[in-house]
This record gives structure tokens, sequence and C-alpha cells, in this order.
């Protein structure tokens, strides 16, 4: 379970985020949402460690972030950012077993070739194994970066906007191994700017607004028209097709 305690952060002097506090559960999906500018990536990369805050804390299972060494943390929590840098030069595979680092400081075991072909397989990257990254396509680079990510093979996985460049088809098996991975006891948290996909798949939702925690809960309860019309400042509906709810601006 990630906590969430007063946690302020600022960006090259600027304030992002003020007072969050708040609790991402075990064995579910959250769904980070809300408009442009809301601090939603931020919010994902301090609770990656990745920025740190000016006030208040993240906890891994009680533990304070800043606590946990280097390599001990990237065993138990994984993230896809938005500006993930990779060298062009590098294969899929290469890429993907990089994710085995913490595991294996890159003498690879049986075990970890076993986990980058899962995840190469679960990302429909099997054809592509052994093509360079700068010979692929944005969809496929992402899809590979997720790999990545999966084959890490952490308790908790961090998945800032997986769907950008993904086609239809792929971005619903995206969303698919994120519940598989929620439904098999990891803390998944993904920050989606469609809401109909968040509706679908998220068991929870942190709904974030100039900064600051607008709502949070269960899905049912965040994805109602009251709640996202004012979330968004614009007037929106949700319909349920196939027991589904589908998310609509007028």
């Amino acid at each position: 379970m990630i906590g969430i305690r007063d946690l302020d952060v600022s960006l090259t002097g600027s304030p992002v985020l003020h007072g969050i506090t708040t609790t991402l559960p075990t064995a579910r999906l959250t769904a980070l949402v809300g408009p442009n500018g809301a601090g939603k990536s931020t919010l994902l990369s301090a609770l990656g460690r990745l920025v740190a805050p000016t006030r208040g804390e993240v906890l891994l299972d009680g533990r304070p972030l800043a606590d946990y060494p280097d390599r001990d943390l990237a065993r138990r929590l994984s993230v896809l950012r938005q500006d993930a840098l990779i060298g062009p030069r590098l294969t899929v595979e290469d890429l993907v077993s990089f994710g085995r680092y913490p595991h294996s400081h890159g003498r690879l075991t049986d075990l970890d070739h076993a986990r980058v072909a899962r995840a190469i397989d679960r990302l429909d990257l099997r054809d592509f194994a052994g093509r360079y990254l700068d010979s692929l396509s944005g969809g496929q680079r992402q899809r590979a970066l997720i790999a990545m990510v999966l084959a890490q093979d952490t308790d908790v996985i961090l998945l800032d906007e997986p769907l950008n460049n993904l086609d239809l088809a792929h971005a619903r098996r995206v969303m698919q191994i994120a519940r598989e991975e929620a439904d098999a006891g990891r803390t998944v948290v993904v920050v989606l700017h469609d809401l109909t996909v968040a509706a679908a798949y998220a068991d929870h939702v942190v709904a974030l607004k100039d900064g600051r925690v607008y709502a949070q809960g269960a899905s049912d309860e965040i994805m109602t028209p009251g709640v996202l019309s004012a979330l968004y400042d614009t007037e929106v509906s949700v319909a349920t097709v196939d027991n589904r709810r589908v998310v609509l601006t007028l």
C-alpha cells in the first residue's frame, strides 16, 4: 500500500502539488484523473521518487520512500515515465532486459530471461524483439517501455499516460494487463486522460484539480456527472452501454 501525507511538490521553484493526502490501495488499479496542469504526472513522479517533495512524504508499506536504498526500491516499485530517454540503437529485447537490472545487475539468469520473454509476449512484441528502437513506430516503442516495466516484476507499478501513441487494440491490451496486475495483488497507479477507460478499468480514482485532491474513492463514486462536470468545469454526462460507463462531454 502507498500512503501520501501532506505532500507538497514544487518544480523549478513553482508550487505544483499542495497538501496531497491519500492512500493508494494494494490489489487495486487506481486512476489519476483531472484537467491539464492538475499535477497528475508530478504526483506519479513523487510516488516513484523521481522528484523530491518540499513537504510531506510518500510511504510504501508504512516506510518512507526516502528510507529505501535505490536497489531495494527498484525491486519493489517500477515507473513508466512520459519522458523516458532510450538509446536508439538498443533492440526491444535489450530495452526490456533493463527491467531485470535491479535483480541481476546485468547478469541475466534463466529466470530473468523468462521474465523478459513473458513481458515481450504480453505486449505482442515477439516479432520485434530483435529490432532496433529507432526502426519502430511510436506505439511500438511505447509498448516496449511498458514491457520493460513489467519485466521489473515489482509490487507497485506506476504508469504515466501509458496509452500515448497506442492504437485501439493495443490500448485495450495495455489496460487489460494493468487490470491483470492489480488482480494479481499489485498496486497499480495509472495517469489517464480517457475517462471512459478509467471508468472501465479502475477500482479506485484520485481526481486532482489545481494541484490538490478534488475527490477520491471508488470508481462508481467518482465517475459521475456531478463530480466530473465540476472537476473539468464543463458539462459531462455518463451513460451505461453494455453494463459499462461511457463518459461524454456535451
